[in-house]
């Protein structure tokens, strides 16, 4: 049986076998060199996607259970993270819901709550509710959070996807929420509930809403990246904010992305909208951003963005690195660690 979305996921994975830097954003979030290289070396078909990836999720499956034998919590933990982004790798692969596509999503979420289990902080599942649908979320707190760390991530990517940017916040002391919004991730796969402009910007204020709910008194920021960082800068004018930190965001709405990328937005988004991103050329900022950009970024309009960047109040601040393209993957320890800087000088103020 030929799946659903046949053609997209053959452009998707010839892009993967042509074009070394597709594989960037998830080695960056915990897929392997060595699982790349053969996919890369082997990749002929969906089953050979399925079967070679599957195949290293299971070994990353039997080093989680060897370590745990041991005692050795935290590399299990870790272990069971990478089998996890694993099998995210393959449901990703869809780009419709479908029963192959549930599965993989599940079994992901099942590694990760293996994982969860092992962690010293707090971590539970949390749900809001947009137009009366269900959106998913974990929230993680560590012991007296010095501040909130809200994750936004892009359209095509999942809460999952960013647990290694949750990790890094939780371990300088920040609790952080994540959701999927409307065409993402579990939001999208159980519920099917789709994404457009109206719903992202209802979907923002509700989580915003949740995270001051839950944590009133220390500060509230925002870390998105791309179409996220988008919706970051929009969220950023929440009274409820302290600032942003955002990485490569779309500032245009008119965004030249590639053919399976568009294809693959084309399943998630409804009333036929062509964008993601929200209207930001009559933005007025009231809370700090902090903009990283690469200089060599083929997507995000960078003179957009020094426009809004130039017309924005004193509080703002805009890191650039040369050889950097978009999300600036080589760079993302170095923007976790001066973000997370920049959040708790933020804290220390108040």
């Amino acid at each position: 049986m030929i799946p659903s979305g046949s053609s997209t996921i053959e452009k998707t994975m010839m892009v993967g076998f042509l074009f070394p830097d597709f594989w960037d954003r998830w080695m960056t979030h915990g897929i392997q060199k060595k699982t790349v290289y053969e996919l890369r070396q082997r990749i002929n078909s969906l089953e050979d996607w399925i079967t070679i990836i599957q195949k290293h999720a299971n070994d990353y499956d039997q080093l989680a259970k060897r370590v745990l034998n041991q005692y050795l919590f935290s590399e299990a933990a870790y272990y069971y993270r990478i089998t996890a982004m694993n099998m995210n790798l393959i449901q990703w692969i869809f780009p419709e819901i479908g029963y192959e596509k549930q599965q993989w999503y599940q079994r992901c979420k099942d590694m990760n709550q293996l994982a969860d289990e092992l962690e010293v902080d707090e971590i539970k599942n949390v749900i809001i509710q947009v137009e009366r649908n269900h959106c998913y979320g974990r929230m993680r707190v560590p012991e007296q959070p010095r501040g909130c760390v809200i994750i936004v991530s892009p359209i095509d990517s999942s809460k999952e996807e960013f647990i290694t940017f949750e990790e890094h916040f939780a371990r300088n002391g920040f609790a952080t929420i994540s959701f999927d919004g409307p065409g993402q991730g579990e939001t999208y796969i159980i519920n099917q509930f789709k994404s457009t402009l109206h719903r992202w910007g209802l979907f923002m204020n509700e989580v915003i809403d949740f995270a001051a709910s839950e944590f009133p008194r220390v500060p509230l920021h925002l870390f998105g990246i791309s179409s996220g960082g988008s919706w970051a800068i929009q969220g950023s004018s929440h009274p409820k904010v302290s600032g942003a930190a955002v990485v490569s965001p779309l500032i245009d709405q008119d965004i030249k992305m590639p053919d399976y990328y568009k294809e693959r937005l084309s399943y998630i988004t409804d009333n036929d909208e062509n964008t993601s991103v929200p209207n930001l050329q009559e933005f007025n900022q009231v809370s700090p951003i902090l903009f990283f950009s690469g200089m060599k970024d083929d997507i995000a309009k960078t003179d957009r963005l020094y426009d809004l960047y130039n017309k924005l109040p004193l509080e703002k601040q805009l890191i650039e690195y040369e050889d950097e393209k978009h999300y600036c993957f080589n760079r993302m320890s170095d923007i976790l660690d001066i973000t997370a800087d920049w959040y708790i000088q933020d804290a220390v103020k108040r």
